[in-house]
């Protein structure tokens, strides 16, 4: 759905491109924007490393939970629901799903289709990144530990207060929605990665990925990410509520949170044949809690 699209590419280009703080406090630089900048190159880089991964995700909504698998691989990432409100497929909801991820494996041009609009949304992604440096003003505001699910559980995290530079111009559509939003992050000094950011709209806001449209004041989102060892940072949690409209006349609404887990690194060179495969067996494995509990292992 493009609401999903909308919603997410806001979160994500916000969460990966938000500043990288170093041991030394922003308060100690004559150009804090600078260090912003650097920070910037480096969430990028970072952002643009080989590993790939296989994980699970639980999203809720006010109508229900759906869990998927999810397998990135070099033509696209593969996604298959193993359950809804907590319990597997029924046998004709196995069928539909299997028939569903089927189609990108009898229809190439609908791999090739899904593959380009991925590469489309992480072109945007980057270009909110290299603009936050001009969009943004940043100010510290203390420290607090890191937690489950919030950056590395015990070290120490910045907290830094974003807000729309008044001076800042948007080039296009694309980053016009960073002119409507303000919050916060919590930033790990020690291995310069962002570990949390809440941020709300406080104004209406336009956005231009591949439709126009605005978002509502008093949009909110939250995002946790998390340090999962040896395989870096990965989204843990995201939380979106959001209003407004699509193509100036069809209403937009977004009331969910997702929570990821489970992450397992996975060979790069993975087809999307053989991820579906890979998601197959694991779901029908003893690791798998919801087989777990429905079996009584």
């Amino acid at each position: 759905m493009p609401s999903i699209v909308v919603a997410r590419a806001v979160l994500l280009m916000i969460l990966l491109g938000a500043v990288a703080y170093a041991q030394t406090t922003v308060s100690s630089y004559h150009d804090p924007r600078d260090l912003v900048r650097k920070a910037v190159t480096n969430e990028i880089n970072a952002n643009s490393g080989s590993i790939k991964f296989m994980f699970r995700g639980t999203k809720t909504t006010p109508k229900g939970s759906t869990t998927k698998i999810y397998v990135e691989t070099k033509e696209a990432t593969a996604g298959v629901v193993i359950a809804y409100n907590g319990k597997p497929l029924t046998p004709a909801q196995r069928a539909d799903e299997q028939n569903r991820n089927q189609r990108f494996l009898k229809n190439p041009d609908e791999l090739r289709k899904k593959r380009a609009q991925e590469h489309e949304d992480a072109e945007r992604t980057e270009r909110i990144m290299r603009a936050l440096p001009d969009a943004f003003l940043f100010e510290p505001e203390g420290q607090e530990p890191g937690s489950a699910g919030i950056g590395h559980e015990g070290d120490p995290l910045v907290k830094l207060r974003f807000r729309p530079n008044p001076n800042y111009r948007p080039p296009s559509h694309v980053e016009e929605v960073l002119t409507g939003m303000r919050g916060d992050i919590l930033v790990d000094a020690t291995h310069y990665r962002i570990a949390s950011i809440d941020g709300t709209l406080f104004k209406e806001v336009g956005f231009g990925w591949g439709i126009l449209g605005h978002l509502d004041k008093g949009g909110h989102f939250l995002v946790h990410q998390a340090d999962i060892e040896d395989n870096g940072w990965e989204i843990s949690m995201m939380a979106l509520k959001f209003t407004g409209k699509i193509l100036l006349f069809k209403n937009l609404s977004i009331d969910s949170t997702e929570v990821y887990s489970d992450f397992k690194a996975v060979s790069p060179n993975l087809t999307f044949a053989q991820a579906l495969d890979l998601i197959k067996k694991q779901e029908a494995s003893s690791d798998n809690p919801l087989v777990s509990k429905s079996t009584g292992r």
